[in-house]
């Protein structure tokens, strides 16, 4: 097991930071089944650190996740040993109503430090544009943080190319959050505006949010296991529903049989093949176990060859998963376009 994990610039001229982090968004929120206690909390977080995933990422959607983190700091004295991300842009209490003003940027970020008990935030994102806000107010309210020391480094998420374009003219942009795995290959392509190029042509960072496919691409979803009762998959994502798990079930066995091929299981298979697209990727499985943290990070063992990356893609092309990774409600959310700023009365 590695005791810490190979570093990676982020962007073109940024720190060098964890190519594999933590996501941490299930430590809070019940989409994934029951929430774990306090301490169990603060167990994973003392593991993932121990293990060198100290790329840490969070959100103030995410309940109480931002004062866990904030909590360990306190306990822990080891803040500037974790490089910190949160996001912001869902108004709290009101999701999923957005706002990603200028002026809401910096009234979220200090209501983010004050419960974090940080006097900086690492990597500050805007975790999803409002389409009637210009992208240009948003950004020059996170240079604005940015200038005063509040915040280090800008990332966005949920952005098409067009938008991430304009907003790369305002201030620097050191990283792109989105939907990326073997099974979520949109922005690749123009299906998802090219958003990987565009990223490239801009030197900008692309974190690799939900890697192993909300699951998809587990062991445990390969065999079929039952879900936690309040897990909330089946409810609300197309691939878990009815309709569609079996058939994934199906694709997930034969992903699994892939990675047995490959001396590993099927989340080391997914997170190994990621970082093999590219030294500009980073990954943030998320987990609420122990042992899946641990087994995520042992994908830093698996050595793929070219022929072997070049397998698993031609699996992850043809592989036809049934349903969409998304609430069909929050589709056209991923790659979001907003007004231009000469029609914006602000």
């Amino acid at each position: 097991m590695f005791s810490s994990v190979p570093l990676r610039k982020l962007g073109k001229d940024g720190p060098e930071i964890p190519s594999m982090g933590y996501g941490m968004m299930g430590l809070s929120q019940p989409v994934y089944g029951s929430v774990s206690s306090e301490e169990d909390k603060f167990a994973i977080l003392d593991r993932a650190y121990g293990l060198g995933a100290r790329h840490w990422d969070s959100s103030d959607l995410y309940n109480d996740n931002e004062e866990t983190v904030g909590k360990w700091f306190k306990r822990t004295g080891k803040r500037d040993e974790i490089f910190l991300a949160t996001k912001f842009g869902f108004v709290k209490g009101k999701f999923p109503e957005l706002n990603s003003t200028g002026e809401y940027a910096k009234k979220a970020c200090e209501e983010s430090l004050r419960i974090l008990g940080v006097e900086y935030i690492d990597l500050y994102y805007l975790h999803h544009p409002d389409p009637k806000t210009p992208i240009e107010d948003t950004m020059r309210g996170l240079k604005e943080l940015q200038d005063q020391g509040k915040i280090k480094h800008i990332g966005l998420s949920s952005i098409s190319s067009k938008t991430l374009l304009r907003a790369s003219k305002i201030t620097k942009i050191s990283a792109v959050q989105v939907g990326y795995s073997p099974f979520e290959l949109d922005i690749e392509s123009s299906k998802g505006t090219d958003l990987l190029a565009t990223c490239r042509h801009l030197g900008i960072a692309v974190i690799a949010a939900m890697p192993l496919g909300r699951g998809i691409l587990t062991s445990t979803f390969a065999n079929n296991t039952p879900l936690d009762p309040k897990d909330m998959r089946p409810q609300f994502m197309p691939r878990f529903q009815a309709a569609n798990k079996q058939k994934n079930v199906d694709i997930a066995k034969r992903w699994k049989n892939l990675a047995d091929s490959k001396n590993c299981t099927s989340a080391q298979l997914a997170l190994a093949w990621l970082l093999k697209q590219g030294q500009d990727i980073f990954v943030i499985p998320g987990t609420k176990q122990i042992k899946y943290l641990e087994e995520n990070c042992g994908a830093l063992g698996v050595g793929l060859s070219d022929e072997d990356v070049a397998q698993i893609r031609r699996f992850a092309e043809t592989a036809d998963i049934a349903g969409g990774s998304l609430p069909p409600n929050f589709e056209n959310f991923t790659f979001s376009d907003t007004v231009e700023e000469r029609s914006w009365e602000g």
